[in-house]
């Protein structure tokens, strides 16, 4: 039987409750959605829509600054002494080019690390998105924006403890098998801005080229405009990934589809801004542990064993850079 032609929305409340019965529902519902899609929407994840409501509004208010302002803040140009490593502030426009058959992806981002001083072993060291995190100081209001920010940070971690929680009882571990992976995390906030199409652009015009996630699990919020779309293989086709209010788009990196031997899908996605309006989201990046050395888990090996060798983190996640931004010295 064919899978739905959209992912799921799948409300979790029942992680919170204390109903077993509803839990073993929503874990089914889960693995489905992992095997099927490898995304899915989740509604009552407890994260007030008041936060939501103001990370998108401290974004818009960020890329509403002069191109020159932005700039100042740029992460190429910025040394890990000041900022805690080259991939942490302003991304512009066109930076990141997925399906190359354009100048560049038409968006622009700013990127948040996990916030560490920088005395902190891991900064020192150099690894990747750890370090103070620079703030901007031309927007309305710089206090609201950083207390905004650190809040809603704090809040994405806490639900991606719960969401790997779940993700643990869909492959028949222990809830808190996923512990010492989530201890000190690479994990990467974003501020994303979508400029509508122009008419006459290329019909290979992109707001972000097909591609799938390098890490974890992503979280990703998203304003009511529109324009993700996710491949649906059963149906071979692109399917509209709908804004729900309120909701928050959970999916699978490559790094957790290569834990789950290839159990659980990394799964395409896109968008095309055609609305002729502006488009923000906030995508979260959850990949753990930079020295946590992801092997094939258990549940997964079946008859033929694993597919891949163990791996660190770090090493992952740092590969997948060089291949999306080219060289070391081409990361901008």
């Amino acid at each position: 039987m064919p899978m739905e032609e959209a992912p799921p929305i799948i409300d979790i409340s029942a992680f919170y409750g204390k109903d077993d019965t509803a839990k073993q529902n929503l874990v089914e519902q889960v693995r489905s959605a992992c095997t099927a899609f490898g995304f899915l929407q989740i509604v009552n994840h407890n994260v007030p829509d008041s936060l939501q409501e103001d990370i998108l509004r401290q974004s818009e208010e960020f890329f509403d600054l002069p191109p020159e302002t932005k700039e100042k803040y740029n992460k190429g140009g910025m040394t890990p002494r000041n900022i805690g490593g080259r991939h942490l502030g302003y991304e512009r426009l066109r930076a990141q080019n997925f399906e190359k058959k354009t100048d560049g992806d038409l968006k622009e981002g700013y990127y948040f690390g996990t916030d560490l001083p920088l005395d902190h072993p891991y900064v020192v060291a150099g690894k990747l998105n750890f370090g103070p995190n620079k703030y901007p100081e031309e927007v309305p209001s710089p206090e609201e924006f950083k207390i905004t920010v650190k809040a809603y940070f704090a809040s994405m971690e806490r639900l991606a403890h719960d969401i790997l929680r779940i993700l643990a009882a869909t492959l028949y571990l222990d809830e808190n098998f996923f512990n010492d992976f989530i201890d000190t995390p690479i994990a990467t906030l974003r501020l994303l801005h979508y400029p509508p199409q122009p008419p006459t652009a290329s019909p290979d015009e992109r707001g972000i080229g097909a591609h799938t996630d390098f890490g974890g699990i992503t979280i990703l919020l998203q304003d009511m405009i529109g324009g993700l779309q996710v491949w649906n293989r059963d149906y071979d086709k692109w399917v509209d990934m709908e804004p729900r209010k309120g909701a928050f788009v959970v999916n699978l990196g490559n790094l957790m589809m290569r834990w789950t031997n290839d159990n659980y899908m990394s799964n395409l996605h896109r968008v095309i801004n055609k609305t002729g309006k502006e488009r923000y989201s906030v995508p979260f990046f959850f990949s753990g542990n930079p020295d946590y050395v992801v092997k094939c888990l258990p549940s997964c090996e079946g008859t033929n064993g694993a597919k891949y060798p163990p791996v660190s983190v770090e090493v992952w996640i740092a590969g997948r850079y060089a291949d999306t931004y080219g060289s070391q010295d081409n990361k901008n």
